[in-house]
């Protein structure tokens, strides 16, 4: 195989805030590609600081074991590439996941068919992709939501006027809401928020309390009126387990998981565990999203709107329609690469 890669700045639409004042006004990502014949697949892996994982690092990964990267010989199963590179990349999952992404999409072609088609799913009774509005101002906060009728939307909480901002969005709309509070309550906020947004219509809480805090978690579970989700507690395949009996569900994030292909053992150890499964994007493209949108009929609940709250993509492929996701493509992640155009 031949690897290529590109560095990619994608403007936010409007500066992206969740909690503890974290804000950024562009995604930074890696795009890799890899080429065999006359085919080439391509997988993206953004940047999040949060991880400390940079471009810069990726990039720096890639030139100092390019010729390994290229070295595997592509069979019949893509998830032996992963292995190779998780043993050769040990500390980079999000690189990882990059390569592996593209390798599972260079193989769909050679196939001649979609991800979700060679794992034997079928494209039914697929969840509706939700739409983030990021912290801001409560007015602001509308303003976004009214500039953007959805039927879901996920609204990033984690301040003193959590159930104020609630309160107000839901006067103007009757669509379901999520809230994120990336980690960001105390247990003591969690049990007086929760029961609070139950009324307010709310439908799941994602990642409530500290990454860390499971003793609190443990008491949160057995009393919220309402399902918790996993994010920053359930970052590998080795989290799921733990998360049994502190979440009621986890939410997969391929960049973080490092692939496609640990995710897919990932969704099976939460459905033997009873765990809903969500997968969640970090603001990727459509070709990080495509991948997503592959594992749909897998899924309970999806958060993969990377694409709508950028003012750039850099392929075409995925159709969004008021929440419901379609592929276009034929084979692959289903998407065509637009950024090498011209």
């Amino acid at each position: 195989m031949t690897l290529y890669y590109w560095k990619k700045e994608l403007p936010f639409q409007y500066p992206f805030t969740i909690s503890n004042g974290r804000t950024k006004t562009h995604q930074p990502a890696l795009v890799v590609a890899l080429q065999l014949g006359k085919y080439v697949g391509f997988g993206e892996a953004p940047a999040i600081a949060y991880y400390n994982i940079s471009v810069e690092d990726m990039m720096a990964d890639i030139e100092k074991k390019h010729k390994f990267i290229e070295k595997f010989a592509l069979t019949d199963d893509p998830g032996r590439y992963w292995h190779y590179l998780h043993h050769l990349i040990p500390h980079n999952p999000f690189l990882v996941s990059a390569l592996d992404m593209a390798c599972w999409d260079l193989f769909g072609q050679m196939k001649g068919k979609l991800l979700y088609e060679l794992w034997d799913t079928k494209w039914e009774n697929t969840p509706l992709t939700d739409y983030t509005i990021g912290l801001d101002t409560i007015d602001k906060m509308l303003e976004k939501m009214l500039a953007h009728p959805w039927p879901i939307y996920k609204i990033k909480v984690g301040t003193p006027d959590d159930i104020a901002i609630i309160t107000e969005l839901r006067k103007h709309t009757t669509a379901i809401f999520r809230v994120d509070a990336n980690a960001a309550w105390t247990l003591e906020e969690a049990l007086t928020k929760i029961p609070l947004l139950k009324e307010l219509g709310v439908e799941l809480v994602e990642q409530p309390l500290a990454k860390d805090n499971w003793e609190g978690m443990k008491v949160l579970y057995n009393q919220s009126v309402l399902p918790l989700f996993a994010d920053e507690s359930c970052v590998s395949e080795h989290d799921v387990e733990k998360c049994n009996g502190y979440f009621h569900g986890i939410n997969i994030k391929l960049t973080k998981c490092s692939g496609i292909t640990p995710a897919q053992r990932m969704i099976t150890k939460a459905r033997e565990l009873n765990l809903k499964v969500m997968m969640g994007c970090m603001n990727e493209t459509s070709i990080g999203s495509a991948a997503i949108a592959n594992f749909l009929p897998q899924l309970d609940y999806v958060d993969m709107d990377g694409p709508l709250l950028q003012t750039q993509d850099l392929a075409k492929g995925l159709i969004y329609d008021e929440g419901k996701v379609s592929i276009e493509g034929k084979a692959g992640l289903g998407i065509m690469a637009t950024f090498l155009e011209g």
